[in-house]
């Protein structure tokens, strides 16, 4: 009797827990906007809500996200954070129990640690695409590897939440790619634990998010066209590097580039370059310099191609170094507030009575504790993985951790390279590496045996 009453107070206090964690974990991770007042603002914020407006394509930012955002404002965009707490929540939860370690204190605990010691919630509380990086990571794994421990509607929901996170930045997209590629020649190596129609699926996301894509820019600027701006990115980091400058001294003489006549006053960084007060306004920005920039990027990675090796692997380290939290969400973000006053009229009062745009949002304490943690976590997720592989051991764990790890190295490469090292850049993926590393603590310390474990050699 002693025995069937203790086993009942234990399953009634779990349902309680777990009722409590569904009410208090969605609210606590987009804490940073009910503190705020409203949701978090970036600089590049105001360029994805007047794609709906403006009817046409701008550099870098998708119409899909756009469109995204486009569909909250009338909730004052209280939704679109809903549905992104919630999707984290999912995924984490999903990812638990896919790996075998799903218990309800368990979730709330990692759930906890994480929105405590990590930019998750920041991202969660903020109108970017950033907060869609990390998790499509996990749901590419998990479409991959939980085939058998995953419902249909959850495959399905995984497939349509991978592709839109891959439509909406190109970054993103392309860490996705890469994933795949790597789990395709992989494959032979590892045979079963790399299922053939795990890594079709997967592969289909980006396919679906392309086609996405390319819909979404169509049907609001009635151009079948990719989103612009990859070369001019690309040109603003060379420039920053000092190989535009270069170039243009070798070359000026003989060709006549827009640029030649600035060729010694050239900013110092890209994002003065790009968009600040510079010559790349008078000459007509995107539009007026796309093709010489790509001519640039082209013919400078041929003319110098040891300076621009050296200068990507610097910026892919550099990138791995960049993960503090809250670049560009500050209070001085003039062009998302001008397009809310624009376009959304109704949203200007509440947005501008927040904390941010009162100036009070200050990430330098919250770094002191986030900073450490993101490069402490990226050195424990390598360690977990050589002591894995030096144990010749292959459990999904281990492949979880080999593909947050191609993941970080593919967006420090992606971003760092193109855009040049940013710190938004990696604090959007690096919590990933987090929630790795406490998985495998609870896993050390806790009773459970590694799910489906496989010797590296079989």
């Amino acid at each position: 009797m002693t025995i069937t009453t203790d086993h009942l107070r234990a399953r009634a206090a779990g349902s309680f827990w777990l009722r409590l964690a569904a009410v208090a974990l969605p609210l606590l991770l987009i804490a940073p906007a009910f503190w705020n007042g409203y949701p978090l603002l970036q600089w590049d914020t105001g360029g994805y809500l007047a794609r709906w407006y403006e009817g046409y394509l701008v550099p870098s930012r998708s119409t899909v996200f756009g469109l995204y955002l486009h569909h909250g404002e009338g909730f004052g965009f209280w939704i679109n954070l809903a549905v992104q707490s919630l999707a984290t929540l999912w995924q984490l939860q999903l990812t638990l129990r896919v790996l075998g370690l799903m218990q309800t204190f368990r979730f709330v605990a990692i759930s906890l640690l994480l929105i405590l010691s990590t930019a998750l919630p920041w991202l969660a509380s903020m109108l970017l695409t950033d907060i869609f990086a990390g998790l499509s990571v996990l749901s590419l794994f998990l479409l991959i590897v939980g085939g058998s421990r995953t419902s249909a509607p959850e495959k399905i929901s995984l497939f349509v939440f991978t592709a839109f996170a891959a439509a909406t930045h190109s970054a993103t997209l392309g860490v996705l790619l890469g994933l795949c590629a790597a789990g395709w020649t992989a494959r032979p190596f590892l045979g079963r634990r790399l299922p053939i129609a795990g890594l079709t699926q997967a592969s289909l996301t980006i396919v679906a998010g392309g086609l996405m894509l390319v819909s979404a820019n169509h049907a609001l600027s009635g151009k079948w066209a990719w989103t612009p701006g990859g070369y001019g990115v690309a040109f603003g980091r060379m420039m920053q590097d000092g190989i535009v400058a270069r170039y243009l001294a070798d070359h000026c003489p003989r060709e006549r580039f827009k640029l030649c006549p600035y060729r010694d006053e050239l900013p110092a960084t890209a994002d003065e370059f790009l968009w600040g007060n510079s010559m790349f306004n008078t000459l007509g920005r995107f539009e007026g310099m796309n093709d010489e920039m790509g001519y640039i990027v082209v013919h400078s990675l041929a003319d110098y191609p040891a300076w621009q090796a050296g200068a990507a692997l610097r910026a892919m380290g550099q990138q791995l170094l960049h993960v503090a939290t809250g670049e560009g969400t500050n209070g001085w973000i003039p062009h998302t507030y001008g397009i809310i006053e624009r376009y959304i009229p109704a949203q200007v009062a509440p947005m501008r009575a927040a904390r941010q745009q009162q100036w009070d949002v200050n990430f330098d304490h919250v770094n002191w504790l986030h900073v450490p943690v993101a490069l402490a976590s990226m050195l424990a997720l390598v360690g977990l993985l050589a002591h894995s592989l030096a144990n010749r051991r292959l459990d999904d764990l281990t492949l979880l951790a080999a593909t947050v790890t191609l993941a970080l190295l593919g967006n420090a490469f992606i971003c760092g390279v193109i855009s040049g090292p940013h710190d938004r850049y990696g604090a959007r993926m690096v919590w990933v590496a987090t929630f790795v590393v406490l998985m495998a603590l609870v896993r050390r310390f806790g009773d459970d045996q590694p799910l489906d474990e496989t010797s590296a050699a079989a």
